[in-house]
């Protein structure tokens, strides 16, 4: 019988056995891909707030506990802009609201209507607000079409009903589904007068990115530049603590998962000592029999893995679902998040089955043939 072949009948003479380690292994990797997901969705949202304009990087408060509680005031605005290097200092307003039911977090953008076209705002239908405007809006084509209104429609939000004056597109499905208002009636709202959350820069031409960067990072040290999503966690740091949750957790779920395998496989050892002893006695090695209590490892951390990638995709998609979460959360499966996976059903009956696999492998034959 072929080497595999013979490791997987051992399992399936054991089912109930072979099932529930199984269970354990996929209730771990549920556990660990469903974080793991999540907090990339919630990064990649994040991210996305500092991708709508066309700049070359985003400037926030550092150290906040999230983004958008970052508050950057007119001083820190103006230092930004007379950085050299610096073309265009754009700062915006952003801020959250419950609209309804369906658009629990929904995202208003406050800008000046003369940065507009540099923050990359493309107008589709109708024209911009006034800038002195306190009742005027605008928005992505995207909330537009959730909302069923269009160019001259009543938008009830920050307060007071908004006369829709257009509908604009940024090419970024996250700005196309927010609203735009005029940064001072924004501020007014928020009572943030002379306050942004962010800043994008665009650098001029034939000076270095990374140089203005660290210039801006030197001169304003309470600030700290975004362009990549692995730099966000300097100005987020509820994605670090997330970030750091998940290592945690991988770490917990393959230790406990390793102890849970150990136990389980140790006593099957117990169990088989005649069958192990037999298959010394007629010539079988240690290193054999390492091999085959780890491979009856490895294909019970494959079949745990697949399971419990499906658990983890059915629990995303009743955690995007529950009222409180909706539109915040956003399962993000990326290739890493199945690697993740892998690794830790791996890591857990590997290490789980050492002990075992090596127990099994010092047995003398002899002595093995006569326990009862």
């Amino acid at each position: 019988m072929p080497y595999p072949l013979f490791a997987l009948t051992n399992l399936l003479a054991k089912k109930g056995r072979s099932l529930g380690l199984a269970a354990a292994v996929a209730f771990a990797v549920m556990i660990v891909v469903t974080l793991a997901v999540t907090s990339s969705g919630l990064e990649q949202s994040a991210t996305a707030i500092i991708s709508i304009a066309k700049a070359n990087f985003a400037v926030a408060q550092k150290g906040v506990s999230d983004l958008l509680s970052s508050t950057i005031d007119a001083s820190e605005r103006a230092r930004i802009a007379k950085v050299p290097g610096v073309a265009r200092a754009v700062g915006v307003l952003v801020a959250t609201e419950k609209i309804n039911a369906e658009n629990p977090v929904f995202i208003e953008i406050g800008i000046n209507p003369s940065d507009l076209g540099p923050f990359g705002v493309t107008i589709l239908a109708g024209h911009a607000f006034a800038a002195d405007a306190t009742n005027q809006c605008m928005l992505g084509w995207r909330a537009a079409a959730n909302l069923g209104l269009h160019v001259g429609s009543k938008f009830a939000a920050d307060g007071t009903v908004n006369t829709v004056t257009g509908i604009y597109s940024t090419g970024n499905s996250f700005g196309d589904s927010a609203a735009m208002f005029p940064l001072t009636a924004e501020q007014a709202y928020n009572r943030l007068p002379g306050i942004v959350t962010l800043v994008f820069v665009k650098v001029a031409h034939g000076y270095s990115v990374s140089a203005v960067e660290r210039a801006i990072d030197y001169r304003l040290p309470e600030l700290t530049t975004i362009r990549t999503a692995s730099q966000f966690g300097r100005a987020d740091r509820t994605l670090v603590y997330l970030k750091a949750a998940v290592t945690g957790s991988t770490i917990l779920a393959v230790l406990i998962g390793a102890i849970i395998v150990g136990n389980t496989m140790l006593l099957s050892v117990f169990e088989r000592t005649r069958e192990l002893g037999l298959l010394r006695a007629v010539g079988w090695t240690r290193r054999r029999i390492v091999g085959l209590i780890l491979t009856e490892s490895l294909v019970l951390a494959v079949v745990g893995a697949g399971i419990g990638v499906g658990l983890s995709f059915a629990v995303s998609a009743i955690l995007e679902n529950v009222p409180a979460l909706v539109g915040i959360l956003h399962a993000h499966f990326t290739q890493g998040a199945f690697w993740r996976a892998l690794l830790t059903a791996l890591g857990m009956t590997i290490i789980g089955g050492l002990y075992p696999a090596t127990r099994a492998a010092l047995l003398a034959p002899l002595k093995a043939l006569s326990y009862e």
